[in-house]
């Protein structure tokens, strides 16, 4: 490692590919990080060199399993006891961020208490991207440095040059994230009512909006079973659009998620690369944010603005 340089990067096992991207454009080695595993499951974190007074930014996702949020926490303690300067988590997908409020009795909040243990495991600031809920910020008493994909997504669908585009959200929460394309794009905004009778299963659907001759982009946060987003994709093909992609943050890809992608209207399904994804479908491409996130960490470092790296 390059002593000159004040910060060093460190990854978690499951999100190595992409601190490696990060680094690659940073200019920067990754950090020599050890985990060693015991046969009971039990794991230990380790720095394989001096970090005394440098400012280390640990890049984990944490998607299941939660070994990838509880290697953060061991790596953030580690990191404050070997006297690291500051502490700074750099989570592309902050997981269990779906529970963030009370909407029924005597649930947990999944979101407030990873942040609280984020907290108190000692890390300064959180950079993190596309959060389920934005208020989930006022979770943690440090700075969040909060990117949107954005930043990747604009300019592909900007290079597709799809006529007669319309930007559809899968459902009424995620209704302020897809206006903000609309109103870049200057195009219509369709809306999706979707009813659940459970989790993961969406009982019935019906499309606010015109999508008769239409190229529709359907835009998330992030897709677990992808039921929502392919019956979406179905229904208003059967209204009459011409085509229906679909563009999400996370690519969290649960059980049938590939298959249903793969038999659906969709004509492709566009993530990000905050999670790795090994079940491959044909439909499915991934853009990285490693740029992204190595600028966000170059800025944090030099104490300049990030807020003009937003395109929306």
């Amino acid at each position: 490692m390059n002593e000159k340089t004040s910060f060093m990067v460190f990854s978690g096992t499951n999100s190595r590919y992409l601190a490696e991207k990060i680094c690659t454009s940073l200019g920067c080695p990754l950090g020599n990080l050890n985990i060693m595993h015991f046969a009971d499951g039990e794991f230990a974190v380790s720095y394989e060199e001096s970090i005394r007074g440098r400012d280390v930014f640990l890049v984990q996702s944490t998607f299941p399993n939660s070994d990838n949020l509880m290697e953060l926490l061991l790596m953030i303690d580690a990191a404050k006891r070997a006297s690291a300067k500051s502490i700074v988590a750099v989570i592309p997908y902050f997981g269990w961020a779906r529970q963030d409020r009370k909407d029924k009795p005597r649930v947990s909040i999944g979101a407030k208490l990873v942040a609280d243990l984020l907290s108190v495991a000692g890390i300064d600031r959180l950079i993190t991207m596309d959060l389920h809920a934005d208020q989930i910020q006022g979770f943690f008493d440090i700075p969040v440095d909060h990117l949107y994909a954005s930043g990747v997504f604009v300019p592909y669908i900007a290079s597709l040059k799809l006529e007669n585009l319309v930007i559809a959200a899968p459902d009424v929460g995620g209704s302020k994230r897809a206006s903000s394309y609309a109103k870049y794009f200057n195009v219509p905004l369709v809306l999706c009512n979707k009813q659940r009778l459970k989790a993961n299963e969406v009982a019935s659907m019906q499309i606010i909006g015109d999508v008769k001759g239409k190229n529709v982009v359907i835009v998330d946060d992030m897709v677990d079973t992808a039921g929502t987003i392919t019956k979406a994709a179905d229904i208003m093909m059967e209204a009459g659009a011409t085509s229906v992609r679909a563009i999400a943050s996370h690519c969290v890809m649960s059980g049938p998620a590939s298959d249903r992608v793969q038999t659906s209207a969709l004509e492709e399904m566009v993530f990000t690369d905050s999670i790795p994804y090994t079940n491959r479908c044909a439909k499915v491409k991934q853009l990285s944010i490693a740029d992204l996130f190595a600028e966000t960490i170059r800025r944090v470092e030099s104490n300049e603005s990030i807020s003009s790296q937003y395109l929306i």
